[in-house]
């Protein structure tokens, strides 16, 4: 059995939730493994999700299970290389030329995207996602952007969604606060 390096575990600040997730270091990358359980658009919300990233933190791969309220969900969402992208086995050429993968009910992923940019403090980069919409559960292109302002704080924007803000992080690029949709309990 393997031993996580980090756990996480947020509280969800727009609706009641929470999500909890553990990383675990692999001879050839990572891999983040974890559940979110809230409630939104009046619905009883519950996701398994698994992701796995390379060594240099380009995800290869995730799945998604579980049910949005009445709907269950089973995703299996993975690189076939070149920035191609399948669903279930069908290829997403929306999402073409993306390194990322944002399951868009998780703070968990973007310390994926924070790992593989590595960024010093004042670089910025552009980082397109391939999003998973939330509720309509469907992977489209995120446009997106990081600024690293400090040690652990980033300007962070998404447009296409409306949505702009400080994220600060631990060192590691855990999401400690996404203003307005998560904050950190605690991690170990």
């Amino acid at each position: 059995m393997m031993t996580p390096t980090a756990m996480f575990f947020w509280r969800k600040v727009d609706h009641p939730g929470h999500d909890s997730c553990r990383l675990f270091k692999l001879s050839d990358g990572w891999s983040l493994s974890g559940a979110a359980v809230f409630w939104d658009e009046g619905m009883p919300c519950h996701f398994r999700y698994e992701v796995s990233a390379d060594g240099a933190w380009r995800t290869r791969s995730a799945s998604v299970s579980g049910f949005l309220g009445k709907k269950a969900i089973d995703l299996s969402i993975r690189s076939v290389g070149a920035g191609e992208w399948q669903v279930n086995g069908v290829s997403k050429k929306s999402v073409r030329g993306c390194v990322d993968v944002d399951l868009g009910f998780t703070p968990a992923t973007n310390r994926i995207a924070l790992r593989r940019l590595s960024l010093k403090v004042g670089q910025r980069a552009e980082a397109p996602a391939a999003y998973l919409e939330f509720p309509e559960m469907r992977l489209v292109m995120l446009p997106q952007t990081y600024l690293r302002i400090g040690p652990t704080e980033y300007e962070y924007e998404a447009p296409t969604v409306g949505y702009s803000g400080t994220l600060s992080v631990l060192a590691s690029g855990a999401v400690i606060n996404y203003p307005g949709l998560f904050e950190l309990v605690t991690s170990g």
